[in-house]
């Protein structure tokens, strides 16, 4: 009798599931980043473990990680201490070395970085005694088939709305095509608007070397256009999710010059075709743009 009770309990549990909504799909745009560009790197990143073994450090990822640290603990230094002298002593705290060939070429490197934050402090048009809504921020929204979150370099707040900043380093200035071409920032900017529940429609990349800001301003259908994109992507990577666990494999890669900067290039053989291998200082070269 119990057990014909217990059984009758799971057919109405399974019942009750029937009908009910799909779970929403938890990513950043990263991620969703990562599945448009080349599905067999999102495998490698996202889906295969143990982890296939990444490539070295790279010279302009050390460069951008220690001035994006290196800028988050300023907005978080008393503004009594902000001095020229502290925002350069931020930059040499948070310097990493690794990628470049030697001491010498890190510290040159170190140098430019030290001066391109204290130009963009000092002699911009940013205040560096401001003090933003937010700094590496984690911002969240949901659409009907996501749950998006990512992480914001900081979030200014002017008049009576929130600006979304993302610090670039690269040697290539970006414009304001490249602004309006960045999915994360998009998302970022209605993720900062649901968080914060105060309007959020413009984006910033803040380019540190050259001292100029590219800068995208949104209206409404405009992000709901950028939203249904994302729910897109956001369908395929969680097909491919769950073609995986099946055991089937619908990876391609997209091979391209670019995959000489791929952290899976050794494993992958169309890629390795496509592209030349890079020494990891390769941006510290003349004639080069990638940083």
């Amino acid at each position: 009798m119990k057990q014909n009770v217990r059984q009758e309990d799971q057919q109405h549990d399974q019942l009750e599931l029937i009908g009910m909504p799909e779970p929403l799909y938890p990513c950043t745009p990263t991620r969703l980043a990562t599945w448009q560009d080349c599905p067999r790197r999102y495998r490698f990143t996202y889906l295969i473990k143990p982890q296939p073994g990444r490539g070295g450090a790279w010279a302009h990822t050390s460069i951008g990680a220690a001035v994006h640290s290196a800028l988050a603990d300023w907005w978080g230094t008393p503004v009594s201490q902000r001095t020229p002298e502290r925002a350069e002593g931020l930059v040499r705290k948070r310097w990493l070395s690794d990628g470049f060939a030697d001491r010498e070429q890190s510290a040159a490197a170190g140098r430019r970085a030290v001066e391109w934050v204290r130009r963009y402090l000092f002699d911009s048009a940013q205040d560096p005694m401001a003090v933003p809504a937010g700094v590496e921020k984690t911002v969240t929204a949901t659409t009907e088939r996501l749950s998006l979150s990512g992480r914001v370099d900081r979030i200014d707040q002017r008049g009576g709305e929130l600006v979304v900043v993302d610090y670039k380093t690269g040697r290539r200035a970006p414009d304001e095509t490249d602004a309006f071409a960045s999915l994360a920032l998009a998302v970022y900017a209605v993720g900062t608007a649901r968080t914060y529940r105060r309007p959020c429609v413009q984006v910033e990349l803040h380019h540190l070397p050259s001292g100029t800001r590219a800068v995208a301003r949104y209206d409404r259908e405009g992000l709901e256009n950028r939203l249904a994109e994302a729910n897109s992507l956001g369908d395929a990577a969680a097909t491919g999710d769950r073609a995986h666990a099946e055991g089937r494999d619908v990876f391609p890669p997209k091979p391209s010059p670019g995959c000489s900067y791929c952290d899976f290039r050794r494993h992958c053989p169309e890629g390795k075709a496509a592209s030349e291998d890079k020494v990891p200082w390769v941006s510290q070269l003349p004639g080069t743009e990638q940083a």
